[in-house]
């Protein structure tokens, strides 16, 4: 899927900052295809994802003005505020939950993506499904349950029955896979932080 370049991106949110409607409007049809595949991935529920989707670009028109072009593209962080608005939202969903209906939804979350969902992409655009894919068990699933569904170490060793240095372990392992396949060059390094109880960030 053909994305527009970065500055032209960029430009639009700048002008979005000034209060510009029409470029909010092409800045949402430029990223929402992608942010709702951030959604689906963290959610694998298209309703709540478009929902996030919706949410996360109100927040864009309210806070453009403080974006710093000098710390990254408007690509990324578009992309990283769905990412953790949709991981606030599906941790919200799962305290509502039971114990067997929280298991199955994370089981839901961990399970590979159908060919239906968006090609999910990192914060830099690099395709990151079949990468994912390709990490193969345990890892896959510690790297979708830790970086796209927001569980800390802990909540991952419970969620998957392993004990809490397994999952520190597959995480920082799979991590290190993924970089490797999507193909960054960047020399592979623990997860940051790394401390019992905190969120992985890619």
């Amino acid at each position: 899927m053909l994305t527009p370049e970065r500055p032209a991106v960029d430009a639009l949110l700048t002008r979005v900052a000034s209060g510009d409607r029409a470029a909010f409007a092409d800045l949402y049809d430029a990223l929402a295809p992608q942010a709702n595949g951030v959604a689906c991935t963290v959610l694998r529920d298209r309703t709540l994802a478009e929902e996030v989707v919706q949410e996360v670009f109100i927040e864009v028109w309210r806070t453009a003005p403080r974006y710093d072009a000098g710390r990254g593209g408007a690509r990324g962080w578009v992309l990283r505020l769905t990412r953790l608005r949709a991981i606030d939202r599906l941790r919200s969903h799962l305290a509502t939950l039971d114990r067997d209906d929280r298991e199955a939804a994370l089981q839901r979350v961990a399970s590979p993506l159908s060919v239906e969902d968006e090609v999910v992409r990192d914060i830099d655009g690099a395709h990151v499904r079949d990468a994912l894919d390709a990490l193969g068990e345990p890892h896959r699933t510690a790297v979708r349950l830790a970086f796209f569904a927001g569980l800390t170490h802990s909540e991952l060793a419970a969620a998957t029955g392993v004990p809490l240095g397994t999952a520190k372990t597959r995480v920082r392992d799979g991590l290190r896979k993924l970089r490797a396949v999507i193909g960054t060059g960047e020399p592979a390094s623990r997860p940051t932080p790394g401390k019992e109880g905190t969120r992985g960030t890619l």
